[in-house]
């Protein structure tokens, strides 16, 4: 992997084992960009982690107000739970997953019911072992457009702190360009922003972690 660490010479050693630290303590990213949905489609499996052959137990926080059943993995793959704003009950067509849906207004709501899954989750499990809680947010814009930003911030920052003492990994899809207002807002709460883009028929992501000053070269999907 070829990284640059504090501007200087590229050093994949580095930008590796600093992700090895994050993937142990525990970590948040902020998925951003313009590219489409199924490029942030590409990003979202890689950081949900789809081996069968690790523990996984996985949270999905759908915002804009309908099911995107097409984000979960198959079966097999792990224990789901779904957080979800609209009206309907359930999704038609996994019925075996199990799902509470909040009222879009509240957003006080919404974090209580993320918050009780992650609990749920570890009474369950008795614990989790290190990366084992995987959480998706499938789109932080409808919270933006719906809710005064300093109310998203706190929000956000009540659901990736539980995250990171669970030792889990949340990531955050927003779909805006790196240099964006709502990104310089939410940034001082990830562990990492992770940019996607697609180019030349592909998809390519590059990872900036923030409190390390490690960055990475586009590496592709």
């Amino acid at each position: 992997m070829h990284t640059e660490h504090g501007g200087g010479v590229p050093e994949g050693t580095t930008f590796s084992q600093e992700l090895a630290e994050l993937k142990r303590e525990g970590s948040n990213i902020l998925l951003v960009g313009d590219a489409t949905e199924s490029a942030h489609m590409y990003a979202c499996r890689r950081l949900l982690g789809q081996s069968r052959d690790e523990p996984r137990r996985r949270l999905f926080v759908f915002t804009d107000g309908h099911s995107a059943t097409e984000r979960l993995p198959e079966d097999g793959c792990g224990p789901i739970r779904v957080v979800r704003q609209g009206v309907e009950a359930e999704f038609t067509d996994r019925p075996e997953v199990p799902e509470s849906v909040v009222d879009g207004r509240m957003l006080s709501a919404l974090g209580t019911e993320v918050i009780a899954g992650v609990d749920e989750f570890q009474a369950d499990g008795d614990g989790f072992d290190p990366a084992e809680l995987r959480v998706c947010v499938d789109s932080v814009t409808p919270l933006l457009e719906d809710h005064p930003p300093e109310s998203v911030f706190r929000l956000l920052h009540m659901v990736t702190s539980r995250i990171r003492q669970a030792s889990g990994m949340g990531h955050f899809h927003l779909d805006v360009g790196r240099d964006s207002d709502a990104v310089h807002l939410l940034e001082p709460l990830f562990d990492a922003i992770v940019e996607v883009r697609e180019e030349g028929g592909s998809v390519e992501h590059r990872w900036h972690l923030r409190d390390r000053e490690v960055s990475s070269g586009w590496i592709g999907l």
